[in-house]
């Protein structure tokens, strides 16, 4: 994300816009004098259904403070893109809570932003007065486009609905040098950087996801060239996720498998990112995305993808548990 600092005025009406997001940790929540004056905070912001994306957790930071204050938060629901069945990953270990996962939720979390707000109230130690504008007419087995909304960019690197439902997975290569797409017209869809040979890594990775009964998705071969980010203005080899069946894709799962297809097939040349990432230094990108280094050495050391999913299942049972009874659709 670009920080944006300070307080601009909104050119159609003057009104005052205040950064939830600028360069420094402190800027992530309002202060007391910025909120004191309202007589109600409303939050009315898509979620992409990911614990990465960070709008939740400006919700949240909100309602602690506006609770605080004693003053009531209004979330007006909205559609959760992705749906709101599929529960997918682990959740966020102690010691690894950050922007891009504040709270112990899954990665793929199946919730809209009111019923987290509900989580966060119940479960996080979040009081406040909080008030949910429930939806009329959304299911959660819905897609968004079944909604017969219109997708609206959420941020810049979210251009469509499925950009947003590989998210949930790719969104880990940002913890890595390969580039996610960034700079390009899908990105976290494509990824891949100058030394990858895009059809030997979406053999490998098709290979070991087939042979653990993994389906709903292509991994198409292609070069590409960012025009900004990582490797700006380099031919980049790599692959593109395509989502062919939606209710069998696991995001998560597949990025999780070319991480460890790009690690086995290029031990010499992929690597973490290791300078600051959302404010934090230590643990390292990955880790926080992660939420565990366990993600990362079971990368590393090319451990079975059944594996993985025992130990994501066994860390989300509590969470599925307790999701349930703040689910309002």
């Amino acid at each position: 994300m670009i920080a944006v600092e300070g307080q601009t005025l909104d050119r159609q009406t003057g009104v005052p816009v205040h950064s939830l997001y600028g360069g420094k940790v402190e800027s992530l929540k309002p202060t007391a004098s910025l909120v004191e004056d309202l007589e109600v905070l409303v939050f009315d912001i898509q979620d992409v259904g990911a614990r990465y994306y960070t709008y939740v957790y400006t919700m949240a930071f909100c309602m602690e403070v506006a609770g605080r204050l004693g003053i009531p938060v209004v979330v007006c629901d909205r559609p959760n893109p992705i749906g709101g069945v599929e529960v997918e990953g682990n959740v966020v270990q102690p010691g690894y809570d950050s922007f891009v996962g504040q709270f112990p939720i899954a990665n793929r979390h199946g919730m809209t932003a009111g019923e987290l707000a509900r989580f966060f109230s119940g479960e996080c130690g979040i009081a406040c007065d909080l008030h949910v504008v429930e939806m009329t007419g959304w299911e959660r087995t819905m897609s968004f486009h079944e909604t017969g909304l219109p997708w609206v960019q959420p941020s810049p690197n979210m251009p469509t609905e499925d950009t947003a439902l590989v998210y949930p997975g790719m969104c880990l290569f940002e913890g890595t040098l390969l580039s996610e797409g960034r700079g390009c017209t899908r990105p976290f869809e494509v990824v891949g950087a100058p030394y990858v040979d895009g059809a030997a890594w979406a053999r490998e990775a098709t290979r070991e996801l087939h042979a653990e009964g993994y389906s709903g998705f292509g991994l198409r071969p292609l070069v590409f060239l960012p025009t900004f980010h990582k490797h700006a203005r380099t031919p980049c080899g790599g692959i593109q996720v395509h989502v062919t069946d939606r209710e069998r894709f696991r995001p998560l799962m597949v990025a999780t498998a070319l991480l460890k297809t790009a690690w086995r097939l290029w031990p010499d040349s992929v690597q973490w990112r290791t300078e600051e990432y959302e404010f934090v230094s230590d643990p390292i990108a990955i880790d926080l995305l992660g939420g565990t280094d366990a993600l990362r050495h079971e990368i590393e050391g090319d451990v079975s993808l059944s594996t993985i999913q025992e130990r994501w299942d066994d860390q989300c049972r509590d969470f599925i548990s307790q999701r349930r009874n703040y689910l309002v659709y």
